[in-house]
């Protein structure tokens, strides 16, 4: 997989893919990520990116120009299977779409920032608007960096066990289970006894109830 990142902080984006789990992947080349700053698609000397909008209205809105020459040169070097605007109006991400997702072959990411991108980007370019949650941030470039670890996780052979990724929450709709490690005692705290009976269809019986259990006191809206 590749991952094309449109920026105007890519030094923001950078650390989360310098680490831990991202960091193996891109190492394993299991997947290549790029950042490309916005700034470097401007015509004048002040590398301006954005602009006052049309109409009035407090906020600075990103110029159509720069982000379209971008844009358009990475697409004239690959196909994209899709072109996802980070947005907090897009759609909510969830595992559904990080699973569609890590199927892809080349992604490309544009991180709004200000007011927005000019609407002429979105209707033109843009193939999927996703959002990570109901709040604003100062610019999409950690939602950028969330989306890709949801995604780059999942992309066989980043993670030790490709079966941890099946059991995590919401992959079936359902929360993820309570889960234990040594000691079997701590200060009178107990595991419980099923998960040390052998028994394996008892014990994901188990964790069946109990992710059924808790995603019913937690977020029955799952169930519905």
């Amino acid at each position: 997989m590749r991952i094309d990142i449109i920026t105007v902080l890519p030094e923001l984006l950078k650390s989360p893919f310098e680490a831990s789990i991202l960091k193996r992947a891109i190492k394993a080349n299991l997947v290549e990520v790029h950042f490309h700053n916005l700034r470097d698609y401007t015509s004048d000397n002040y590398k301006s990116v954005d602009d006052y909008q049309f109409g009035g209205g407090a906020g600075m809105v990103m110029m159509v120009e720069p982000v379209d020459k971008c844009i358009s040169k990475l697409k004239s070097e690959r196909d994209y299977d899709e072109i996802i605007y980070m947005t907090p109006d897009g759609n909510r991400l969830d595992q559904g779409t990080a699973n569609e997702m890590s199927l892809k072959q080349n992604l490309m990411i544009l991180c709004g920032h200000y007011k927005g991108v000019d609407q002429r980007i979105r209707d033109h370019f843009i193939t999927r608007e996703i959002s990570i949650g109901d709040y604003v941030l100062s610019g999409g470039e950690l939602g950028a960096a969330v989306f890709c670890d949801a995604v780059i996780r999942l992309i066989p052979g980043v993670l030790g066990n490709e079966t941890s990724a099946l059991t995590d929450s919401f992959q079936d709709n359902l929360l993820a289970p309570p889960i234990y490690t040594r000691p079997r005692d701590y200060k009178g705290w107990k595991v419980p006894d099923v998960l040390f009976s052998g028994n394996f269809p008892e014990i994901e019986k188990w964790r069946e109830d109990e992710a059924y259990k808790r995603t019913k006191e937690r977020r029955p809206d799952l169930l519905e």
